[in-house]
């Protein structure tokens, strides 16, 4: 167990002594949409330094976050997996990621994106209410990356890959899908303006935008909050 505490009895002093290590919350996140091997985690986390991935595993391994699981088969292979205390981090994860999300700015050029973020991302943007009666399909293109996400009356379902026959396909240049989310840019604007390239019936662009969305950016209150 770590030696690190803050030395303090509150329950958000223990989740920070739990998952505030740098990169933790990055391996739970990527852990929150299924069990992988070490090697996927270690591809989906490209900057993360040699030593610090297992240290990160071990250190939630004995908080009771991430368990080891050896699969069934010759090979006997190992993955990690959320426990039951664990998964219940899912739903603090896509709210911490929405709050975030306010926050983002267009991307460095050393930034990366990865698969897991991008399925994430839309986890994170999802409005139930605003999909309740709507079934449709999307593909999105980040360049050589393609997930597709699956709505069916509120529910929704994302994944890697193509989708075959998706009544839309995406694709967003630059920041245009972060301007959509907050609203920043109508559907029609971003392909007027070649920031967002579709193949399919436009009009579910609108529907996308109305369904996935962050909100603009809070402007700051001068003084003290008083609640």
């Amino acid at each position: 167990m770590t030696a690190r505490t803050y030395g303090q009895f509150c329950g958000l002093a223990r989740a920070l002594e739990i998952v505030g290590e740098r990169w933790s919350l990055l391996v739970v996140r990527d852990l929150v949409l299924g069990p992988k091997r070490f090697t996927e985690l270690r591809n989906g986390l490209p900057k993360i330094p040699a030593s610090v991935l297992p240290a990160r595993l071990n250190e939630l391994e004995q908080w009771g976050v991430v368990r080891r699981r050896v699969l069934p088969g010759v090979d006997a292979t190992v993955v990690y997996e959320l426990t039951e205390y664990g998964s219940e981090l899912d739903q603090i994860v896509l709210q911490l990621a929405l709050w975030g999300a306010r926050s983002l700015g267009e991307p460095a050029v050393e930034d990366v994106h990865t698969v897991d973020a991008a399925i994430l991302s839309l986890y994170t943007t999802f409005v139930a209410e605003a999909a309740l009666g709507l079934r449709v399909s999307f593909e999105l293109h980040y360049g050589e990356m393609v997930i597709h996400a699956l709505i069916d009356n509120g529910a929704l379902k994302v994944a890697e890959g193509a989708y075959p026959d998706a009544d839309l396909i995406i694709e967003p240049h630059g920041p245009a899908m972060l301007k959509m989310w907050r609203g920043d840019m109508s559907a029609a604007e971003a392909v007027s303006t070649g920031q967002v390239t579709v193949y399919g019936d436009t009009r579910h662009l609108e529907t996308f935008i109305q369904v996935f969305h962050i909100g603009a950016l809070p402007v700051p209150e001068r003084g003290l909050a008083v609640h």
